[in-house]
């Protein structure tokens, strides 16, 4: 877990893979999105202060895979009585056959497209937010220069933390259940190919925040110019990354240490 991955391939990532595993890998993150992903946190803390009942509020998921972040957001915003109009994107059209193949609630858009093709047909957004995106990509900075250009107001990214106690703990929860699905070896995966704390800081560079939430995942997000009366100074913001890279550096070579004498002890047993 030292250094990442990202050249490893997800097999629901091949366009070639059975369909009937892909279908059962979308069921199955019904089940894991909800506990893992941590939106519900994300919509208290940070989407729902930035709402207006007042005002309709764009929403743009980007990557969306089999629309559970996108419907999680739609049902709790109407829940809260907050007119928000959610767009989800996903460039694989799997993923919006899944995602379309259930019933639409009103105001929950999805569409066939890239952050890319948005920004050349003049498309902004109140908010943009994704869910374990940025581990799919080698570098990650077009993306999130292009995600800031589609926002007006807020940008947030959610995505894993590569971290051994990560890749123990998934792979033991995951490892009774899931059979034929991709969750359990693509889980893995994933976790290999993210970033920890320190790199996606260097990755995102200045101007955006870097925070460290529970269980296991990254929140990286950027207010955009005007957008909340909360927004920090870009020198804020970058003293807080790095700050907070630093600290994690420590404890991560404090973890490795820990790691490494737990198994050593564990040797011993053995040869005991």
């Amino acid at each position: 877990m030292a250094h990442r991955h990202p050249e490893l391939r997800e097999h629901m990532d091949d366009p070639e893979c059975d369909r009937e595993v892909l279908r059962r890998t979308y069921l199955g993150f019904r089940i894991v999105n909800p506990i893992v992903s941590g939106w519900r946190s994300n919509w208290r803390r940070y989407l729902r202060p930035r709402l207006d009942p007042a005002r309709e509020i764009t929403v743009l998921d980007v990557g969306s895979g089999g629309g559970d972040i996108a419907r999680l957001i739609s049902r709790l915003a109407r829940a809260d009585g907050m007119p928000v109009a959610i767009t989800a994107v996903d460039p694989d059209p799997r993923a919006l056959d899944f995602a379309r193949a259930r019933p639409t609630p009103t105001g929950l858009t999805f569409r066939q497209a890239s952050t890319r093709e948005l920004l050349d047909a003049g498309e902004r957004f109140d908010i943009v937010i994704s869910n374990h995106v940025l581990h799919h990509l080698d570098a990650p900075r077009e993306f999130l220069d292009e995600t800031l250009a589609l926002a007006r107001r807020l940008v947030l990214h959610s995505d894993i933390e590569r971290s051994a106690w990560a890749y123990r703990a998934f792979g033991a929860l995951t490892w009774p259940w899931f059979a034929g699905s991709f969750i359990r070896d693509d889980g893995l995966t994933s976790i290999r190919k993210s970033f920890t704390l320190p790199e996606l800081a260097r990755v995102a560079g200045p101007g955006w925040r870097l925070r460290r939430a529970v269980p296991g995942r990254l929140l990286l997000m950027r207010e955009v110019s005007g957008g909340h009366p909360d927004a920090e100074p870009d020198g804020a913001r970058v003293g807080a990354a790095q700050a907070s890279a630093e600290q994690a550096s420590a404890q991560q070579a404090m973890t490795d240490q820990t790691d490494q004498a737990a198994t050593a002890n564990a040797v011993v047993g053995r040869e005991r």
